[in-house]
């Protein structure tokens, strides 16, 4: 078996895909392309003007054929933050003027809890959801939340910082079999790409999706909206995406969104059992080693995605085990990097105590995720054990 301090130190290991993930060559290409070739403002006229729109059409079919939903649902954004506050503030303005309650899960995405702790502060009324003592939700809770004024509910497919896989659709279906007048909005930033995620299968009236997540660059993102849904645009400008999201497209940003999903759209579940081998493959080092705790679900009862496993490393904190493992050419991550090292309240959520939480580690993966890097990993976490809790 070839030496793992070999591995290190030859090369950088990046398990931190959860994060962001490295663009590919065939979207740069199309980027670099893009910039130099189609270099006009989609809503001009002229030629050139025309030829950025098509590139902009041509991408946007992409990504609604992925969706399994029309062009004309998808808008782009900056990413998935302003596609998330765009869904939530943007019906608040429409649907939230009489009635003024919201249903939301108790581990979403800080573009999601921060948007809906604005409005709570604004006078809305939010229901939190949390999961049962077993980590899992239970869809019926979300269902008994409703009242006669709630007029939104938003939930993540794939929970970020452990990977836990919501039930989404499940939920979404029974409100809309009940409740047809609520609007239903879905963070799947994390499942995309990752996981099967269709539009109907969910019953969502809006879904926010982000490039960078899946190899695409970073400042661009969409959000699908069903027809018939009305927003209140939250920038005022010109009528571009329909007026919903004035300002000139980013053209060769989009283009690389769509040339990522059609890299990948046809090998997601090639990809996702390749996931699942390595997250097992780590799980099974990691039960090998001293004072390790998973954090994920590994309870064949509920449902993870195969492409995150979060741990703790007993007595060591977080930033201290991460910086160690960069210093060994390792990059994972202690949490959600919209955190930026804050204590998570996602793992207090699921009834981790915070002494543990306190030690998390997140685990991303990716296709180019490899055996021989998660093995250094793991020998890297040993020597560190070593080091660190000796010279404390």
């Amino acid at each position: 078996m070839e030496n793992s301090e070999n591995i290190i130190q030859a090369e950088s290991i990046y398990l931190d895909n959860a994060a962001t993930t490295k663009p590919s060559d065939t979207v740069t290409k199309a980027v670099s392309l893009c910039m130099a070739e189609c270099y006009g403002n989609p809503s001009s006229l002229h030629k050139l003007g025309l030829q950025a729109q098509s590139r902009i059409d041509q991408a946007r079919k992409i990504i609604a054929n992925s969706l399994g939903t029309d062009p004309e649902c998808i808008l782009f954004t900056s990413g998935a933050t302003e596609s998330n506050n765009l869904a939530i503030r943007g019906s608040a303005g429409t649907y939230g003027r009489r009635k003024k309650h919201i249903i939301t899960s108790a581990v979403e995405h800080a573009s999601v809890r921060n948007t809906i702790n604005k409005l709570e502060e604004q006078g809305y009324t939010i229901t939190r959801i949390f999961p049962d003592q077993n980590g899992h939700f239970q869809a019926q809770d979300f269902v008994n939340a409703v009242t006669d004024q709630t007029f939104l509910i938003s939930m993540m497919l794939t929970e970020n910082e452990t990977g836990r896989i919501l039930p989404v659709g499940s939920v979404f279906r029974k409100i809309k079999k009940k409740y047809p007048g609520i609007i239903t909005h879905c963070d799947a930033v994390q499942a995309y790409m990752k996981i099967p995620v269709k539009i109907n299968a969910l019953q969502a009236d809006m879904l926010s999706i982000s490039s960078h997540k899946i190899h695409g660059v970073k400042g661009v993102g969409a959000l699908y909206v069903r027809k018939g849904i009305r927003l209140e645009p939250i920038l005022t400008g010109g009528s571009q995406e329909k007026s919903i999201r004035p300002g000139t497209e980013s053209v060769p940003l989009i283009c690389g969104f769509g040339q990522a999903v059609a890299d990948m759209q046809d090998s997601i579940e090639t990809r996702l059992h390749n996931a699942a081998s390595n997250r097992e493959y780590l799980l099974q080092l990691l039960a090998d080693m001293q004072d390790i705790s998973i954090n994920s679900d590994t309870d064949p009862a509920g449902e993870s995605s195969p492409y995150i496993l979060n741990f703790s490393v007993k007595n060591i904190r977080s930033e201290i085990m991460l910086h160690y493992l960069e210093s060994k050419g390792i990059y994972v991550s202690s949490g959600s990097a919209c955190s930026k090292g804050a204590k998570s309240g996602v793992l207090s959520a699921y009834r981790i105590p915070d002494r543990v939480a306190d030690c998390a580690i997140r685990v991303s993966f990716s296709e180019h995720t490899t055996e021989r890097e998660l093995l250094a990993l793991t020998e890297a976490i040993r020597k560190g054990q070593e080091s660190l809790i000796h010279t404390k």
